[in-house]
């Protein structure tokens, strides 16, 4: 098995196979943006294969160095339940070393389906991530924000970072409307909308 940086060809066939598959519209970059993001450097959409079929996809959103948001994580239907997910956060974690690096996964009291949003959440924790102390929410989406540290870190130095990574893509503008991290304890969720809104 290896965890590479995927072609622009491995990014499109990733795309339709495995993130179409595994996440709702609502979580789900368009395609292009993924591609823009790759050809501007601050994307490592990496995948892994197994006997040179895709098994899964780990794309990371990159921030200053030392720090990643975990953007995508999936595992391709017909080898779920394997241990591979976890593999691939083994991997990652190995590819990126000292980096502090940053997931959101849906916020069970906000999902459609809460008891999944619980079992990712437990995946996740099983697999070394800690919980930060704030949610984060985009594109109308409630998150909990999770992490694997490189170091000691704090909430503020998370939310900073956290943010640094939306802002630098989307501008000041575009971040206030569609982003809040940290979302405010008890604020309404925002209406959904795309995210190349």
């Amino acid at each position: 098995m290896e965890l590479r940086t995927a072609t622009a060809a491995e990014i499109r066939a990733a795309y339709d196979a495995l993130l179409r598959v595994s996440f709702p519209p609502a979580e789900l970059k368009p395609l292009r943006a993924i591609l823009e993001m790759t050809e501007d450097g601050c994307y490592d959409p990496l995948i892994l294969t197994d006997g040179g079929a895709v098994a899964g996809a780990c794309f990371l959103w990159l921030g200053v160095p030392g720090w990643a948001l975990l953007d995508y994580l999936c595992v391709a239907p017909d080898r779920r339940s394997g241990g591979l997910g976890g593999e691939m956060l083994r991997r990652m974690r190995a590819a990126y070393p000292g980096w502090t690096i940053l997931a959101e996964a849906e916020a069970p009291a906000y999902a459609p389906d809460p008891a999944m949003a619980e079992r990712r959440l437990g995946f996740y924790r099983r697999n070394g991530a800690a919980l930060a102390g704030y949610d984060s929410e985009a594109f109308g989406v409630r998150y909990k924000t999770i992490y694997w540290p490189g170091g000691p870190v704090t909430d503020g130095e998370l939310a900073v970072q956290h943010r640094f990574i939306y802002e630098s893509r989307f501008g000041p503008e575009k971040y206030a409307r569609y982003v809040r991290i940290p979302c405010p304890s008890g604020a309404e969720p925002m209406a959904q909308v795309p995210w190349d809104e």
